[in-house]
């Protein structure tokens, strides 16, 4: 057991860098030097899931001086080591165990809504970090569908504010939701971003650019973006923000320890006392338990009601917190289209982060329509293995395929975010088999609504009206999803959700989630942002109830 010392600590802290070395890597010796902690220490938190979430309460906590240990079931990467410029190669980045999917408009799971290993789903995700809306707090109050949260807006501002500061984020003033600046100016944009900016002035949509957790220029000792296209595999300079070089450096040099490759299996649960007592948990073969004094789960909304649901004992028979059959309910996706449109001039969209400009400018629910809520816009940029998917899903194959391949530099592609409704039905539960750990593994069931549907063609025809005013003469599109959330949301009390408005569950009081499961709406933007102003709203309340 290696030995941690405050002195050794400070040796490698750099606060005002977030502490990258020059290289903007993790520093080498925050690794071999972190404190760890024995099984038999009761710690002050266990955090299951080092991603967003996770990663943002570790790092709080830590600096007030809690002694935390954050698990995750992947490895603990090393962008220099493990991080390729290769697409394919990248696919390791993403959660691939056994799921099955049901449904009559099943979801896949992985690649773009699954992440595994410490950093999470942000060390993959796109980078684009917009703020929901006002009116995303108060859907059934104002639209008549989805849920009221049991916080507002007002109440998370100063977080997202934070933490707009803290990846940092880079675009122009954003005059959608509650107007705001961002701490970074925009990126110069590439071919794809000119051909929204294009087609929004001919189709008469407001555009901007940004907003991206990427430094416009260096920042402490993170090198400056180098537009080389590969956000949503892993951003090999470090330049995009991720926990893994944010956030987690600063909590390893307050006396935080991640414990990578370790696969929570099931929450301990005292039936005497009424509290959780720690983790079980699978590594190098070998079953082990860590006492904890506070337990936070931040797996994400497919694995943390796994979890849940994994727990029982007399006192929760059908899982730990699910007296009221919430658990693993309410999961969301976004539908996400992607319209593609071809130009005889080359747009080269691969040069440049895949969210370079976006609108919110049919976000709101638009009274003239007749669907609620809405969506959003932006530039995506798919890499060649994407690009073929996108290709052979219109049903090219074979020389077609090909031809479409080789005019790659042609096109490019804009993508919508549609804020499906949350609907009880569409749910997590357990499937007959089981993984290589012996636990039953997820089933996710999820049907689409009318009020979706409406959405996704109105969304595919906002786009196609973008590319052919820039002047596409050729368009194609393929439906997707991402951005999964839900599964265990709060609510007001416990008949409404599984947590409190501060993430606290309310059947067991020293447990909390720490994660997008527990948003009762999705709004049409990446919940990145979101998620990491809420776990840090959740930590300041721990530390100042």
């Amino acid at each position: 057991m290696t030995t941690w010392t405050a002195e050794a600590a400070v040796r490698e802290r750099n606060d005002s860098a977030w502490l990258l070395d020059e290289r903007g890597a993790l520093p080498h010796g925050l690794r071999r030097d972190m404190r760890r902690f024995d099984d038999a220490d009761e710690v002050d938190i266990a955090i299951v899931g080092a991603g967003a979430g996770g990663s943002t309460l570790l790092q709080r906590l830590a600096r007030a001086g809690w002694r935390g240990v954050a698990f995750d079931a992947g490895p603990f990467w090393d962008p220099d080591a493990d991080w390729v410029s290769d697409e394919a190669g990248s696919h390791t980045l993403y959660w691939t165990d056994p799921r099955v999917i049901s449904g009559s408009s099943p979801v896949p799971l992985g690649s773009n809504n699954s992440g595994r290993g410490v950093g999470g789903s942000m060390v993959h995700f796109a980078g684009y970090a917009p703020r929901f809306h006002p009116s995303d707090f108060r859907t059934a109050s104002v639209d008549g569908v989805g849920a009221d949260w049991p916080l507002d807006y007002a109440e998370l501002r100063p977080y997202y504010e934070r933490i707009e500061a803290e990846l940092p984020v880079a675009g122009e003033h954003w005059p959608w939701g509650d107007p705001h600046g961002y701490p970074h100016r925009p990126h110069p944009v590439g071919g794809n971003g000119e051909v929204m900016q294009r087609g929004g002035l001919a189709a008469g949509i407001d555009v901007r650019v940004g907003p991206v957790a990427i430094p416009n220029g260096r920042f402490g000792h993170r090198p400056h973006c180098i537009y080389r296209g590969f956000c949503l595999q892993g951003c090999k300079v470090n330049a995009k923000a991720s926990p893994l070089i944010t956030h987690l450096p600063d909590a390893l040099a307050h006396g935080a320890e991640v414990r990578a490759d370790s696969m929570v299996t099931r929450i301990g649960y005292d039936e005497r006392t009424g509290l959780a007592t720690g983790v079980h948990y699978v590594r190098d073969g070998v079953e082990r338990f860590q006492r904890a004094a506070l337990v936070a789960i931040a797996g994400y909304s497919i694995e943390t009601p796994r979890l849940l649901l994994n727990s029982t004992s007399p006192r929760f028979p059908d899982g730990l917190l699910n007296d009221h059959d919430l658990v693993g309910r309410y999961v969301m996706v976004q539908g996400a289209p992607q319209t593609a449109g071809r130009f005889s001039e080359e747009i080269r969209m691969w040069k440049a982060p895949p969210p370079e400009v976006s609108t919110e400018q049919f976000y709101e629910t638009d009274p003239s329509k007749p669907y609620q809520r809405g969506f959003s816009v932006q530039t995506v940029s798919p890499l060649p293995i994407t690009w073929a998917e996108h290709v052979a899903a219109q049903g090219h194959w074979g020389a077609d395929l090909r031809r479409y391949m080789s005019d790659y530099p042609h096109w490019a592609v804009l993508g919508s975010l549609c804020e499906f409704l949350p609907l009880p039905g569409n749910r997590v539960t357990l499937a007959s088999m089981t993984d290589r750990f012996g636990m039953p593994v997820a089933d996710f069931h999820y049907d689409q609504c009318d009020n979706d549907r409406q959405l996704l063609a109105a969304a595919q025809e906002v786009m196609e009206r973008i590319l052919e005013g820039a002047g596409a003469t050729e368009t194609m599109t393929i439906q997707r999803f991402a951005h999964l959330v839900g599964g265990a949301r709060m609510g007001a009390t416990e008949r409404d959700g599984v947590v409190d408005r501060d993430g606290r569950s309310f059947a067991v009081r020293n447990l909390m989630i720490s994660d997008g499961s527990i948003l009762p709406t999705q709004g049409s933007a990446n919940p990145a942002l979101t998620i990491m102003a809420l776990a840090a709203r959740q930590a300041e309340r721990l530390l100042h109830p």
